[in-house]
């Protein structure tokens, strides 16, 4: 009767389901961060220790598990910024310390899991069909620096194109920053990393 309920030593189907697709969505993230381009559905399976037809069972393709973790990586750093934002803005901090503690979180996320920087910033632009995604996320976090700018600091750009060219240069560059960082052929330490990023946010916007 367990079995015939959909439950097996405790646990429900849906459970199941839920626990596979978490260990496809890590085995995912694993083999892609190392592989780059060469991500196959394969790798991915054997990584998570689950035959293919579990992973048609929470992805229609490859694409799609991809996208699943590159949105993955930029809710949790949309979430990690605003609750440092949030966090310095209760504590009473100035604009200047709002911005440090927001980029801060950001790289701090990226220097606890490296894996995510690398899929985020630099993998997801190698593949085509995840070039339209990650574009669209970098527009997002453009359109939100603007918005600090003025929450935080009370700018507004002349003309919305105006903040958005600044959003734009801010996000852009600091994806090129943690790519040398990432790549090891920038020799700079996380605070160095995260006073020059915010000197440069106040510098678009002053």
């Amino acid at each position: 009767m367990a079995v015939q309920s959909g439950v097996y030593r405790g646990v429900s189907a849906a459970e199941r389901t839920a626990d596979r697709r978490r260990r496809l969505t890590e085995a995912t993230l694993e083999v892609w961060a190392t592989a780059g381009p060469k991500v196959t559905m394969t790798a991915i399976c054997a990584s998570a220790g689950l035959i293919e037809r579990y992973f048609y069972e929470s992805f229609a393709n490859l694409d799609e598990a991809l996208v699943t973790v590159l949105d993955s990586i930029a809710l949790e750093i949309e979430e990690r910024v605003q609750a440092a934002a949030d966090e310095a803005e209760a504590a009473g901090s100035g604009p200047a310390e709002r911005v440090r503690a927001s980029v801060l979180a950001f790289v701090t996320l990226l220097q606890e899991d490296p894996r995510k920087g690398r899929v985020a910033i630099i993998e997801a632009g190698a593949l085509p069909a995840l070039r339209p995604r990650r574009t669209a996320l970098l527009r997002h976090f453009a359109h939100r620096s603007a918005e600090d700018a003025a929450e935080v600091m009370g700018l507004r750009p002349p003309t919305p194109s105006e903040g958005e060219i600044g959003g734009l240069l801010f996000i852009g560059g600091m994806a090129e920053l943690i790519t040398a960082w990432l790549d090891g052929v920038l020799d700079a330490t996380p605070d160095e990393m995260v006073d020059a990023a915010t000197r440069m946010y106040f510098g678009l916007y002053t």
